[in-house]
Protein backbone atom coordinates (compact mmCIF):
# COMPACT_ATOMS: atom_id res chain seq x y z
CA UNK A 1 0.00 0.00 0.00
CA UNK A 2 1.29 3.39 -0.71
CA UNK A 3 2.26 5.32 2.60
CA UNK A 4 0.35 8.76 2.06
CA UNK A 5 -0.52 11.53 4.64
CA UNK A 6 -4.46 12.44 5.01
CA UNK A 7 -3.67 15.70 3.31
CA UNK A 8 -2.78 13.47 0.26
CA UNK A 9 -5.80 11.26 1.05
CA UNK A 10 -8.03 13.78 0.61
CA UNK A 11 -6.82 15.47 -2.20
CA UNK A 12 -6.81 12.06 -3.96
CA UNK A 13 -10.69 12.45 -3.45
CA UNK A 14 -10.66 9.63 -0.65
CA UNK A 15 -13.12 9.41 2.60
CA UNK A 16 -12.39 11.81 5.37
CA UNK A 17 -11.86 9.98 8.63
CA UNK A 18 -13.50 11.99 11.48
CA UNK A 19 -12.20 12.98 15.18
CA UNK A 20 -14.47 10.76 15.89
CA UNK A 21 -12.94 7.75 13.79
CA UNK A 22 -16.24 7.89 12.06
CA UNK A 23 -16.45 6.54 8.35
CA UNK A 24 -19.41 6.05 5.85
CA UNK A 25 -21.34 3.19 6.62
CA UNK A 26 -22.31 0.55 4.68
CA UNK A 27 -25.78 1.11 4.40
CA UNK A 28 -25.27 4.83 3.47
CA UNK A 29 -22.82 3.46 0.70
CA UNK A 30 -25.70 0.91 -0.67
CA UNK A 31 -28.14 3.92 -0.80
CA UNK A 32 -26.13 6.30 -2.99
CA UNK A 33 -24.88 3.35 -5.10
CA UNK A 34 -28.53 2.08 -5.71
CA UNK A 35 -29.53 5.31 -7.89
CA UNK A 36 -29.85 5.24 -10.87
CA UNK A 37 -30.40 8.35 -12.71
CA UNK A 38 -29.05 8.69 -16.16
CA UNK A 39 -27.28 11.78 -17.92
CA UNK A 40 -29.11 13.05 -20.73
CA UNK A 41 -27.37 12.14 -24.47
CA UNK A 42 -26.19 15.71 -24.66
CA UNK A 43 -24.56 15.93 -20.91
CA UNK A 44 -21.66 18.52 -21.77
CA UNK A 45 -20.07 18.34 -18.12
CA UNK A 46 -18.58 15.51 -15.68
CA UNK A 47 -20.46 15.77 -12.41
CA UNK A 48 -18.64 14.31 -9.18
CA UNK A 49 -21.47 13.44 -6.76
CA UNK A 50 -20.25 13.34 -3.02
CA UNK A 51 -21.03 10.32 -0.96
CA UNK A 52 -21.36 11.88 2.42
CA UNK A 53 -20.62 15.13 3.88
CA UNK A 54 -18.89 16.28 7.00
CA UNK A 55 -20.91 17.80 9.20
CA UNK A 56 -20.19 21.21 10.08
CA UNK A 57 -19.46 20.56 13.95
CA UNK A 58 -17.28 17.85 13.33
CA UNK A 59 -13.57 19.13 12.73
CA UNK A 60 -11.80 16.57 10.70
CA UNK A 61 -8.06 15.09 11.76
CA UNK A 62 -5.33 15.70 9.85
CA UNK A 63 -2.42 13.31 10.41
CA UNK A 64 0.95 12.46 9.30
CA UNK A 65 0.49 8.88 10.47
CA UNK A 66 1.09 6.09 7.36
CA UNK A 67 -2.44 4.21 6.36
CA UNK A 68 -1.56 0.86 8.27
CA UNK A 69 -1.09 -1.77 5.66
CA UNK A 70 -4.13 -3.43 6.12
CA UNK A 71 -4.69 -6.58 3.76
CA UNK A 72 -7.10 -5.97 1.22
CA UNK A 73 -9.56 -8.53 2.22
CA UNK A 74 -9.71 -6.86 6.09
CA UNK A 75 -10.68 -3.92 3.72
CA UNK A 76 -14.18 -2.33 3.31
CA UNK A 77 -15.60 -0.48 -0.17
CA UNK A 78 -17.16 2.54 0.00
CA UNK A 79 -18.37 4.97 -2.55
CA UNK A 80 -16.79 8.29 -2.89
CA UNK A 81 -17.02 9.51 -5.68
CA UNK A 82 -19.68 8.87 -8.62
CA UNK A 83 -19.14 10.68 -12.06
CA UNK A 84 -21.60 10.70 -14.67
CA UNK A 85 -20.91 13.13 -18.14
CA UNK A 86 -20.86 12.24 -21.54
CA UNK A 87 -19.05 8.85 -21.82
CA UNK A 88 -20.30 5.16 -22.06
CA UNK A 89 -17.34 3.34 -20.74
CA UNK A 90 -17.25 -0.37 -21.84
CA UNK A 91 -14.01 -0.68 -19.25
CA UNK A 92 -11.76 1.48 -17.59
CA UNK A 93 -7.71 0.69 -17.03
CA UNK A 94 -5.77 2.56 -14.45
CA UNK A 95 -2.44 3.60 -15.25
CA UNK A 96 -0.71 2.92 -12.21
CA UNK A 97 0.75 6.68 -12.72
CA UNK A 98 -2.21 9.05 -11.67
CA UNK A 99 -4.57 8.00 -14.97
CA UNK A 100 -7.77 6.46 -15.30
CA UNK A 101 -8.15 5.36 -19.42
CA UNK A 102 -12.13 4.45 -20.06
CA UNK A 103 -13.10 3.16 -23.41
CA UNK A 104 -16.06 4.82 -24.85
CA UNK A 105 -17.28 1.81 -27.28
CA UNK A 106 -18.69 3.19 -30.50
CA UNK A 107 -21.57 5.32 -28.96
CA UNK A 108 -19.27 7.64 -28.20
CA UNK A 109 -15.86 7.16 -30.40
CA UNK A 110 -13.66 8.10 -27.94
CA UNK A 111 -10.82 7.83 -25.13
CA UNK A 112 -11.58 9.57 -21.76
CA UNK A 113 -8.60 9.85 -19.67
CA UNK A 114 -9.29 10.65 -15.98
CA UNK A 115 -7.34 11.86 -12.99
CA UNK A 116 -6.85 9.56 -10.42
CA UNK A 117 -8.45 12.33 -8.41
CA UNK A 118 -11.85 11.57 -10.56
CA UNK A 119 -11.32 14.76 -12.81
CA UNK A 120 -11.52 14.47 -16.50
CA UNK A 121 -7.89 15.11 -18.00
CA UNK A 122 -8.97 15.03 -21.36
CA UNK A 123 -11.21 13.42 -24.01
CA UNK A 124 -9.29 11.72 -26.91
CA UNK A 125 -11.44 11.43 -30.35
CA UNK A 126 -11.00 8.27 -32.56
CA UNK A 127 -10.52 9.30 -35.52
CA UNK A 128 -7.48 8.77 -37.31
CA UNK A 129 -5.53 8.67 -40.91
CA UNK A 130 -4.95 5.25 -41.17
CA UNK A 131 -2.06 6.11 -43.95
CA UNK A 132 -1.00 8.69 -42.04
CA UNK A 133 0.25 5.93 -39.37
CA UNK A 134 1.98 4.20 -42.13
CA UNK A 135 -1.17 1.82 -43.13
CA UNK A 136 -0.47 2.08 -46.60
CA UNK A 137 -3.01 -0.66 -47.75
CA UNK A 138 -5.36 1.30 -45.67
CA UNK A 139 -8.40 2.84 -47.24
CA UNK A 140 -7.12 6.87 -47.73
CA UNK A 141 -8.35 9.23 -45.42
CA UNK A 142 -9.98 9.83 -41.98
CA UNK A 143 -11.89 6.58 -40.35
CA UNK A 144 -13.30 6.46 -37.11
CA UNK A 145 -12.77 3.50 -34.63
CA UNK A 146 -14.80 2.08 -31.81
CA UNK A 147 -12.91 1.76 -28.46
CA UNK A 148 -13.42 -1.53 -26.22
CA UNK A 149 -10.36 -2.56 -24.17
CA UNK A 150 -7.18 -0.86 -22.90
CA UNK A 151 -3.72 -2.15 -22.10
CA UNK A 152 -1.10 -0.32 -20.49
CA UNK A 153 2.55 -0.92 -21.30
CA UNK A 154 5.38 -2.57 -19.53
CA UNK A 155 6.83 0.86 -19.31
CA UNK A 156 3.68 2.86 -18.39
CA UNK A 157 4.52 5.42 -21.14
CA UNK A 158 1.79 4.40 -23.78
CA UNK A 159 -1.99 3.23 -23.82
CA UNK A 160 -2.86 0.28 -26.13
CA UNK A 161 -6.64 0.82 -27.46
CA UNK A 162 -8.54 -2.24 -29.23
CA UNK A 163 -11.71 -0.82 -31.54
CA UNK A 164 -14.03 -3.60 -31.91
CA UNK A 165 -14.62 -2.03 -35.66
CA UNK A 166 -13.54 0.66 -37.28
CA UNK A 167 -16.14 3.01 -39.73
CA UNK A 168 -15.50 4.73 -42.84
CA UNK A 169 -14.96 3.86 -47.07
CA UNK A 170 -13.67 0.76 -47.45
CA UNK A 171 -14.79 -0.80 -44.08
CA UNK A 172 -17.60 -3.66 -43.82
CA UNK A 173 -20.18 -3.39 -41.07
CA UNK A 174 -19.51 -4.09 -37.67
CA UNK A 175 -19.20 -7.64 -35.86
CA UNK A 176 -22.29 -8.75 -33.86
CA UNK A 177 -21.82 -10.96 -30.81
CA UNK A 178 -22.88 -14.47 -32.87
CA UNK A 179 -20.52 -12.97 -35.19
CA UNK A 180 -22.68 -13.66 -38.53
CA UNK A 181 -20.93 -13.52 -41.74
CA UNK A 182 -17.75 -13.34 -40.00
CA UNK A 183 -15.92 -13.86 -43.71
CA UNK A 184 -17.07 -10.53 -45.07
CA UNK A 185 -16.46 -8.37 -41.67
CA UNK A 186 -13.10 -6.01 -42.00
CA UNK A 187 -10.13 -6.80 -39.91
CA UNK A 188 -9.42 -3.93 -37.31
CA UNK A 189 -7.06 -1.48 -35.20
CA UNK A 190 -5.68 -1.26 -32.45
CA UNK A 191 -4.52 2.47 -31.69
CA UNK A 192 -1.29 3.42 -28.98
CA UNK A 193 -2.20 6.86 -27.24
CA UNK A 194 1.12 8.27 -25.81
CA UNK A 195 0.01 9.07 -22.57
CA UNK A 196 2.26 12.03 -21.84
CA UNK A 197 0.83 13.57 -24.66
CA UNK A 198 -2.74 12.12 -24.73
CA UNK A 199 -2.65 11.57 -28.24
CA UNK A 200 -2.91 8.43 -30.36
CA UNK A 201 0.46 8.20 -31.78
CA UNK A 202 0.39 4.38 -33.52
CA UNK A 203 -1.85 2.02 -35.42
CA UNK A 204 -1.92 -1.97 -35.47
CA UNK A 205 -3.80 -4.51 -37.69
CA UNK A 206 -4.90 -6.70 -35.90
CA UNK A 207 -8.08 -9.17 -36.77
CA UNK A 208 -11.85 -9.01 -36.81
CA UNK A 209 -13.62 -7.73 -33.78
CA UNK A 210 -10.50 -7.46 -31.62
CA UNK A 211 -11.59 -6.82 -28.03
CA UNK A 212 -9.12 -7.36 -24.70
CA UNK A 213 -5.27 -6.39 -25.30
CA UNK A 214 -2.71 -7.23 -23.23
CA UNK A 215 0.91 -6.89 -23.21
CA UNK A 216 3.46 -8.77 -21.88
CA UNK A 217 5.73 -7.69 -19.04
CA UNK A 218 9.12 -7.63 -20.89
CA UNK A 219 7.67 -4.59 -22.96
CA UNK A 220 8.35 -6.59 -25.99
CA UNK A 221 4.69 -7.92 -27.56
CA UNK A 222 1.20 -6.58 -27.79
CA UNK A 223 -1.60 -9.50 -27.44
CA UNK A 224 -5.03 -9.08 -28.66
CA UNK A 225 -7.79 -11.24 -28.60
CA UNK A 226 -10.07 -11.47 -32.02
CA UNK A 227 -13.76 -12.04 -31.37
CA UNK A 228 -14.81 -12.51 -34.86
CA UNK A 229 -11.29 -14.16 -36.00
CA UNK A 230 -11.33 -16.87 -33.54
CA UNK A 231 -7.42 -16.25 -32.64
CA UNK A 232 -4.95 -14.12 -30.50
CA UNK A 233 -3.16 -11.36 -32.43
CA UNK A 234 0.76 -11.29 -31.41
CA UNK A 235 2.19 -7.67 -32.20
CA UNK A 236 5.62 -6.89 -31.95
CA UNK A 237 5.99 -3.48 -30.40
CA UNK A 238 9.18 -2.99 -32.07
CA UNK A 239 7.71 -2.94 -35.38
CA UNK A 240 4.91 -2.11 -34.87
CA UNK A 241 3.08 -5.03 -36.60
CA UNK A 242 1.34 -8.57 -36.43
CA UNK A 243 3.84 -11.01 -36.41
CA UNK A 244 1.90 -14.00 -35.51
CA UNK A 245 -1.77 -15.62 -34.92
CA UNK A 246 -3.00 -17.93 -32.85
CA UNK A 247 -6.09 -20.03 -33.46
CA UNK A 248 -8.50 -20.41 -30.53
CA UNK A 249 -11.98 -20.75 -31.48
CA UNK A 250 -15.25 -18.55 -30.96
CA UNK A 251 -14.89 -16.03 -29.08
CA UNK A 252 -11.47 -15.24 -27.52
CA UNK A 253 -11.25 -12.72 -24.59
CA UNK A 254 -10.11 -12.16 -21.55
CA UNK A 255 -6.28 -12.53 -21.42
CA UNK A 256 -3.33 -12.77 -18.18
CA UNK A 257 0.29 -13.12 -19.04
CA UNK A 258 2.99 -14.23 -16.36
CA UNK A 259 5.67 -12.01 -15.44
CA UNK A 260 8.30 -14.01 -17.52
CA UNK A 261 6.61 -12.86 -20.37
CA UNK A 262 6.37 -16.56 -21.66
CA UNK A 263 2.66 -17.87 -21.06
CA UNK A 264 -0.76 -16.27 -21.83
CA UNK A 265 -4.20 -17.78 -20.66
CA UNK A 266 -6.72 -16.39 -22.49
CA UNK A 267 -10.98 -17.39 -21.65
CA UNK A 268 -12.58 -18.37 -24.81
CA UNK A 269 -16.07 -17.48 -24.34
CA UNK A 270 -17.54 -19.40 -27.02
CA UNK A 271 -16.05 -22.86 -24.86
CA UNK A 272 -15.75 -23.80 -21.52
CA UNK A 273 -12.05 -23.38 -21.40
CA UNK A 274 -9.08 -21.21 -20.92
CA UNK A 275 -6.30 -21.88 -23.25
CA UNK A 276 -2.96 -21.50 -22.39
CA UNK A 277 -0.90 -20.68 -24.83
CA UNK A 278 2.97 -20.86 -24.96
CA UNK A 279 4.10 -17.38 -26.72
CA UNK A 280 7.73 -18.79 -27.83
CA UNK A 281 6.29 -21.99 -29.45
CA UNK A 282 2.66 -20.69 -29.96
CA UNK A 283 1.47 -24.38 -28.89
CA UNK A 284 -2.02 -24.29 -26.83
CA UNK A 285 -3.17 -26.54 -24.46
CA UNK A 286 -6.27 -26.21 -22.65
CA UNK A 287 -7.46 -26.08 -19.04
CA UNK A 288 -10.83 -27.97 -19.12
CA UNK A 289 -14.66 -27.52 -17.62
CA UNK A 290 -14.41 -24.52 -16.16
CA UNK A 291 -18.21 -23.72 -17.12
CA UNK A 292 -19.79 -21.79 -20.02
CA UNK A 293 -18.75 -19.01 -21.59
CA UNK A 294 -15.12 -17.60 -19.33
CA UNK A 295 -14.77 -13.97 -19.97
CA UNK A 296 -11.71 -12.47 -17.53
CA UNK A 297 -8.86 -14.03 -16.13
CA UNK A 298 -6.08 -12.64 -13.80
CA UNK A 299 -3.19 -14.41 -12.35
CA UNK A 300 -2.52 -14.25 -8.28
CA UNK A 301 1.07 -12.63 -7.55
CA UNK A 302 2.85 -15.86 -6.90
CA UNK A 303 1.14 -16.81 -10.16
CA UNK A 304 0.24 -20.25 -8.23
CA UNK A 305 -3.95 -19.42 -8.89
CA UNK A 306 -5.82 -18.41 -12.32
CA UNK A 307 -8.75 -16.65 -11.31
CA UNK A 308 -11.91 -16.47 -13.58
CA UNK A 309 -15.05 -14.88 -14.29
CA UNK A 310 -17.61 -17.05 -15.86
CA UNK A 311 -20.33 -15.44 -17.78
CA UNK A 312 -22.28 -18.00 -18.22
CA UNK A 313 -22.22 -20.06 -15.16
CA UNK A 314 -22.80 -16.61 -12.77
CA UNK A 315 -19.50 -17.77 -10.86
CA UNK A 316 -16.07 -17.17 -10.30
CA UNK A 317 -13.55 -19.82 -9.89
CA UNK A 318 -10.27 -20.17 -8.44
CA UNK A 319 -7.39 -22.82 -10.93
CA UNK A 320 -4.49 -24.63 -9.82
CA UNK A 321 -2.07 -23.61 -12.76
CA UNK A 322 -0.17 -26.56 -11.82
CA UNK A 323 -2.55 -29.38 -11.80
CA UNK A 324 -4.78 -26.98 -14.26
CA UNK A 325 -8.07 -28.28 -11.87
CA UNK A 326 -10.77 -25.84 -10.80
CA UNK A 327 -10.17 -25.73 -7.04
CA UNK A 328 -12.45 -23.38 -6.09
CA UNK A 329 -16.16 -21.34 -6.96
CA UNK A 330 -18.60 -18.99 -5.88
CA UNK A 331 -22.01 -17.57 -7.16
CA UNK A 332 -21.23 -13.79 -7.26
CA UNK A 333 -24.50 -12.04 -9.79
CA UNK A 334 -25.68 -12.96 -12.70
CA UNK A 335 -23.06 -12.89 -15.89
CA UNK A 336 -19.63 -11.56 -14.02
CA UNK A 337 -17.77 -9.97 -16.16
CA UNK A 338 -14.59 -8.20 -15.83
CA UNK A 339 -12.07 -8.97 -12.79
CA UNK A 340 -9.38 -7.29 -10.81
CA UNK A 341 -7.57 -8.37 -7.87
CA UNK A 342 -5.51 -6.06 -5.54
CA UNK A 343 -1.92 -5.38 -5.56
CA UNK A 344 -1.69 -7.70 -2.30
CA UNK A 345 -3.30 -10.60 -3.97
CA UNK A 346 -5.74 -11.27 -0.96
CA UNK A 347 -8.96 -9.54 -2.83
CA UNK A 348 -11.03 -10.20 -6.06
CA UNK A 349 -13.56 -7.53 -7.51
CA UNK A 350 -16.02 -8.80 -9.97
CA UNK A 351 -19.17 -6.73 -11.74
CA UNK A 352 -21.94 -8.56 -12.42
CA UNK A 353 -23.30 -7.15 -15.34
CA UNK A 354 -27.02 -8.28 -15.14
CA UNK A 355 -27.66 -8.25 -11.00
CA UNK A 356 -26.16 -4.27 -11.76
CA UNK A 357 -23.72 -5.07 -8.73
CA UNK A 358 -20.05 -5.38 -7.95
CA UNK A 359 -19.52 -7.85 -5.60
CA UNK A 360 -15.69 -8.10 -3.44
CA UNK A 361 -14.20 -11.70 -2.93
CA UNK A 362 -11.81 -12.73 -0.53
CA UNK A 363 -9.44 -14.45 -2.96
CA UNK A 364 -8.07 -17.34 -0.75
CA UNK A 365 -11.65 -18.99 -0.45
CA UNK A 366 -13.67 -17.22 -2.73
CA UNK A 367 -15.87 -16.20 -0.16
CA UNK A 368 -18.02 -12.93 -0.74
CA UNK A 369 -17.13 -10.11 1.51
CA UNK A 370 -19.28 -7.75 -0.33
CA UNK A 371 -21.70 -6.79 -2.42
CA UNK A 372 -22.36 -3.11 -3.93
CA UNK A 373 -25.26 -1.73 -5.86
CA UNK A 374 -24.19 0.08 -8.94
CA UNK A 375 -26.12 1.83 -11.87
CA UNK A 376 -27.30 -0.93 -14.72
CA UNK A 377 -24.99 -2.92 -16.67
CA UNK A 378 -21.72 -2.41 -14.65
CA UNK A 379 -18.93 -3.65 -17.17
CA UNK A 380 -15.36 -2.45 -15.91
CA UNK A 381 -13.44 -2.41 -13.29
CA UNK A 382 -9.59 -1.25 -12.61
CA UNK A 383 -7.66 -1.12 -9.16
CA UNK A 384 -5.92 2.40 -9.01
CA UNK A 385 -3.13 1.64 -6.84
CA UNK A 386 -1.90 5.24 -6.48
CA UNK A 387 -4.98 5.74 -4.32
CA UNK A 388 -6.06 2.30 -3.12
CA UNK A 389 -9.44 2.56 -5.12
CA UNK A 390 -11.67 0.36 -7.47
CA UNK A 391 -13.31 1.86 -10.42
CA UNK A 392 -16.01 0.60 -11.50
CA UNK A 393 -17.72 1.55 -15.00
CA UNK A 394 -21.70 1.23 -16.17
CA UNK A 395 -22.91 1.13 -20.00
CA UNK A 396 -24.91 3.75 -19.24
CA UNK A 397 -22.96 6.57 -18.70
CA UNK A 398 -21.73 6.38 -14.43
CA UNK A 399 -18.45 5.47 -13.07
CA UNK A 400 -17.83 4.75 -9.83
CA UNK A 401 -14.79 5.21 -7.30
CA UNK A 402 -14.67 3.12 -4.61
CA UNK A 403 -12.05 3.46 -1.74
CA UNK A 404 -10.34 0.54 -0.27
CA UNK A 405 -9.94 1.09 2.99
CA UNK A 406 -9.32 -0.25 6.31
Amino acid sequence: MQIRTWQAAIAAGAIVVLAGGAMVGASQLRSVASRADQPSSNARKIVAQPVSKVSPSASATISATPIPAVPSSQRRLTVTKRLVGPFSPKSVVATGNGLVIAANMMYRHTITVFSSKGTVVTTIPDTVDLQAFGQRSAPAGKVRGAPVETAISADGKHAWVSNYAMYGKGFSREGKDNCPGRNSLSRSYVYRVNLATKKIDGVVQVGKTPKYVATTPDGKKLLVANWCSYDLSIVDIASMREVSTVRLGPHPRGIAVTKDSQTAYVAVMGSAGIAKVDLNSLNVSWIRGVGSAPRHVVLSPDESRLYASVNGTGRVIAINTKTRKVIKRVSTGQQPRSLAISPDGTALYVVNYASGTMSKVRASDLKVLQTVKTAMHPIGITYDTTTDSVWVSCYRGVVYVMADRA
